[in-house]
């Protein structure tokens, strides 16, 4: 495990579209997920302890950004080769065990974490409804085990872009496992 921190939100640059295929056989583009309000895209991965520790508030938030209009889309771009437990099987048997109300998705080539700037698991991009990022913050306080009551960053930040089209000025970046990048 590799301990590293996102960058501090470049305000406004927009999301990349993708093509990956979801742990139920279908294929999600950006339109595929876009909330009405803005859509979260997570990094995230099955071995990861800081996701291990957060995947059920991850799952929690997930569904209560729905209810306010925010689409929301998980993407695992480890290299599974490297770390079996990020398997595209074991995707699928983390997203039933944990019941995903999102897609959870492959990018096998890890052109679309580059593409984002991706560096930890997990690493929250949260984008306006026009597309345009606003939020490059963390889900809460947890880190390798859960802070009951912890204030909840991502979604106070997205409830805001949803109202205002603005994330908030004051980010704490992210913190996780980094991207297993192919060699």
């Amino acid at each position: 495990m590799v301990l590293t921190k996102t960058g501090i939100c470049d305000f406004g640059w927009k999301a990349r579209d993708f093509k990956l295929k979801g742990v139920d056989g279908k294929l999600y583009s950006l339109a595929d997920v876009h909330g009405p309000k803005g859509t979260v895209v997570v990094f995230i991965c099955n071995h990861c302890p800081y996701v291990k520790a957060t995947i059920s508030r991850i799952v929690e938030e997930a569904a209560a950004l729905r209810q306010i209009g925010i689409g929301f889309i998980g993407i695992m771009s480890n290299d599974p080769d490297d770390y079996p437990e990020d398997s595209f099987d074991n995707m699928k048997a983390v997203a039933r065990k944990h019941r995903f109300g999102f897609p959870y998705v492959i990018d096998e080539t890890q052109d679309i974490a580059r593409a984002y700037g991706a560096q930890c698991t997990p690493d929250f991009f949260g984008f306006d409804a026009k597309d345009g990022l606003q939020y490059r913050g963390r889900l809460d306080a947890s880190r390798t085990s859960l802070v009951p009551g912890a204030r909840r960053e991502l979604f106070e930040a997205m409830k805001l872009v949803a109202e205002t089209g603005r994330g908030p000025e004051q980010q704490t970046p992210s913190m996780g496992c980094s991207i297993k990048w192919r060699d």
